[in-house]
């Protein structure tokens, strides 16, 4: 389980590192996730989320009983503590493993909707910079009407 898990925390951090760099690959990810979101895919990646959270909970309950019978009986035996540091290590990588999922979501969702919002804003910004303001225009060519209207 732990090699699994390891696997997967590492394939995310590989996902996450290119999806933050402009690159072909990047691009590439992208229509990846776009066609994932599709049809039953967001389903299917809620279940599995949910399915980890889960067993994260589960194991998390298990390495509280090992230690209340720690604390119960004053001493923690080599096998307990054993379990205990596989278990943590087991639900440290889980929570990696879902933190980084909703970081992926996130940075998917910032490039293909922030992104190209933000650009448009700015481009029309710069857009209404550059047209002429016909009202100053009108002001510095007639200095007397200016002056007449405050």
């Amino acid at each position: 389980m732990i090699r699994l898990l390891f696997t997967l925390v590492s394939a995310e951090m590989a996902l996450v590192l290119v999806l933050l760099f402009r690159s072909p690959l990047r691009n590439l990810v992208i229509k990846v996730m776009d066609k994932m979101k599709e049809g039953k895919g967001p389903v299917i990646s809620k279940t599995v989320a949910g399915t980890l959270f889960v067993v994260f909970i589960s194991i998390s309950y298990n390495v509280m009983e090992i230690q209340k019978r720690s604390l119960e009986g004053g001493v923690l035996n080599p096998t307990d503590e054993v379990l205990m540091a596989n278990r943590i290590l087991e639900a440290s990588l889980m929570g990696f493993a879902l933190f980084l999922a909703l970081v992926a979501y996130r940075l998917h969702y910032c490039i293909k909707e922030l992104y190209p919002t933000t650009r448009r804003t700015s481009e029309t910004a710069e857009e209404m910079k550059l047209k002429p303001d016909l009202k100053h225009h009108d002001l510095k060519e007639h200095p007397k009407r200016a002056t007449a209207s405050r």
